[in-house]
């Protein structure tokens, strides 16, 4: 059996790898390509081996998972694929290195809206594409995204890149609820209310918040509980202690929600020990400690959230499926240059 490990290394490191490149033994291991950080899912995995005896050995990949996989083609030793946002969940599908799953278990805890029809990919945790609002200089506790391209936000606005998956599959979901045209005039208004050209993550939107550079902006919820607790960088603190968070359309369809999510590789070598993973990540153990270790929703419904997510208040998700907005993305993407988002505001 291999010696559990959890590696760390893009392409250029294939020496790092040479463990899981070996054929890999049935009964006992489970090889996991991440886009997750590998301290994100540890617990987890801790929690599977310990319950199953089966043994997770990681490889985690920054970027090039997909063309990994393809590279390796049928002795890829791949069991199950990790990784954040529904773009690179359909990009690996889209690029055939999945295979369908359709699994009573699995089915069961998680919601259709959150699963690829087909059985390519499934959602393990959401969260919402939610607004920062200045404490200081934004009264309101109600908004929604349409609100976002009125005037009075005329340089008070900011983002990370338009291009950027996270904004492009709230775009995506714009598209789905209001069409082209509609989203094409709104991400102008968008354009012309931000206050600098976009740049940076979105925990640099909460800085800048804090810096007075703007009032509120476009942000992930699980970003806002991993700078709460950040002790290594305590000025990040500072930063969310300066917004609150603001549950876009909360009023009415809900808030835009995107996944970290899972799928079974075409290949896998050790399938059966990949599916049982599956089943171990879609259920209430595991869901409750994702959703500590990443400040997170849980797919599970009836899983509750860490106490640091609750003190954000309720979110109401929006239930459009994932699969329409994915569908989308393309459209979205090419309205982002169509406007000229990146180039921040016109006048």
């Amino acid at each position: 059996m291999l010696a559990s490990k959890t590696l760390i290394g893009t392409l250029s490191v294939a020496a790092a790898f040479l463990a899981l490149t070996a054929p890999a033994r049935a009964d006992g291991e489970v090889n996991i390509y991440s886009y997750r950080q590998p301290d994100l899912i540890k617990p987890l995995l801790d929690a599977f081996t310990k319950e199953t005896g089966i043994t997770a050995n990681v490889l985690f990949l920054d970027k090039g998972l997909v063309e990994r996989i393809q590279a390796e083609g049928a002795n890829s030793p791949a069991d199950v694929i990790l990784t954040v946002d529904i773009s690179r969940l359909t990009e690996a599908s889209d690029a055939g290195v999945t295979q369908p799953l359709i699994n009573e278990t699995i089915n069961k805890d998680i919601p259709a809206h959150f699963r690829d029809p087909d059985g390519n990919w499934f959602g393990l945790t959401t969260r919402g594409r939610v607004i920062y609002a200045s404490k200081e200089r934004v009264p309101q506790n109600d908004i929604t995204y349409e609100e976002l391209a009125d005037p009075k936000w005329k340089g008070k606005f900011c983002t990370r890149d338009g291009q950027h998956s996270y904004n492009v599959g709230l775009f995506a979901s714009m598209i789905a609820h209001h069409g082209e045209a509609e989203t094409e005039k709104w991400l102008t208004g968008l354009r012309d209310n931000l206050s600098k050209k976009p740049d940076g993550g979105d925990r640099d939107q909460a800085k800048a918040i804090f810096a007075g550079e703007c009032d509120i902006a476009l942000g992930n919820s699980y970003y806002v509980g991993l700078m709460l607790t950040n002790e290594k960088e305590p000025e990040q603190k500072e930063w969310a202690s300066a917004i609150k968070v603001l549950f876009p359309n909360a009023k009415d369809r809900g808030t835009h929600v995107n996944i970290s999510g899972m799928a079974l590789a075409k290949n896998a070598p050790n399938k059966d020990n990949a599916i049982k993973l599956m089943e171990f990540l879609s259920a209430g153990e595991a869901q409750k400690i994702y959703a500590e270790q990443v400040f997170e929703y849980p797919v599970l419904p009836g899983a509750e959230p860490s106490d640091v997510v609750k003190s954000f208040g309720t979110i109401k998700p929006d239930t459009l499926p994932l699969a329409e907005i994915a569908a989308n993305r393309k459209k979205a993407s090419e309205l982002v240059d169509k406007v000229g988002y990146n180039d921040g505001p016109q006048d």
